[in-house]
């Protein structure tokens, strides 16, 4: 078995989709025979976490899975290999920058830890 890290991406709509469009770009960590056994878990993931939900004003909120987008083989990474990147355009770069402060003090604090599930 090999580690790959998937990226997954899913739309998320909200009502009638008259919003600024948002996409969430998870990365998940799966165990496969190759490659191409990681796009087929992941995908299959993907499809399995779609999301219909109504929000507190009533309004129904579509998580859509669009695809994998990206895989890395985690047996091939270095010690401080890029893995994500994300180029993000913000309106106010002082908020932007307070918030990932905020973010590392936080983990300072009490390291993040989290738990992956496996079916």
């Amino acid at each position: 078995m090999n580690s790959y890290l998937v990226k997954l991406v899913y739309q998320i709509v909200c009502g009638d989709g008259q919003h600024m469009p948002q996409f969430d770009e998870q990365l998940r960590f799966l165990a496969a025979q190759d490659e191409k056994e990681a796009l087929h878990k992941g995908r299959y993931i993907g499809v399995q976490e779609e999301e219909i939900f109504y929000n507190n004003r009533q309004q129904m909120v579509q998580w859509k899975f669009i695809n994998v987008s990206e895989i890395y083989s985690l047996d091939e990474l270095s010690d401080g290999a890029e893995v994500f990147s994300q180029i993000r355009e913000i309106d106010d770069p002082h908020s932007y920058c307070s918030f990932v402060h905020h973010k590392a003090a936080q983990l300072l604090r009490q390291p993040a830890s989290f738990t992956i599930q496996t079916a």
